[in-house]
């Protein structure tokens, strides 16, 4: 999915829309944590939303130093995020992890996208380079763990 999320003419939607994509991905985690058989594999997934919670909270942060609205749920797509883990867990732990591997796509995406968009000030294109890198490495251990 091509999102354009991180390509927005203003700093304040760019901020709005990483923390719906944020709420988003918390959804699509807890969803995975419930339906996970493997306890290391749910520990690992654990992990991986406490940075997304991490991003959320900075998000928050930003926004309030905007003097805007700080969005504290996801949208419509929280349903497809959310909607492929869940169909995924009648499967087994492989599929739910191939179906979060996909969501990781769009959140990459965005940030990638973010870090390298001037209408964000220098230290918030820094922090989305780090969240980046963030959303990476969660997707190669997923893709990884799906793999095996």
């Amino acid at each position: 999915m091509v999102t354009t999320v991180g390509t927005e003419s203003t700093f304040d939607k760019m901020v709005q829309n990483l923390l719906i994509l944020e709420h988003d991905a918390m959804s699509a985690y807890q969803a995975t944590i419930d339906r996970l058989e493997d306890p290391a594999s749910r520990e690992k997934i654990a992990a991986f939303k406490q940075d997304h919670e991490a991003h959320a909270r900075e998000l928050r942060r930003m926004a309030s130093s905007l003097g805007i609205e700080a969005p504290m749920e996801g949208d419509a797509k929280e349903l497809l995020t959310k909607g492929k883990v869940v169909l995924a867990g009648l499967v087994g732990d492989r599929t739910v992890l191939k179906a979060m591997a996909t969501n990781e796509i769009e959140t990459k995406m965005a940030y990638d996208q973010a870090s390298r968009n001037d209408a964000a000030p220098a230290e918030a294109r820094a922090y989305f380079q780090k969240a980046f890198a963030d959303e990476d490495r969660h997707k190669q251990w997923m893709d990884a763990a799906a793999a095996t």
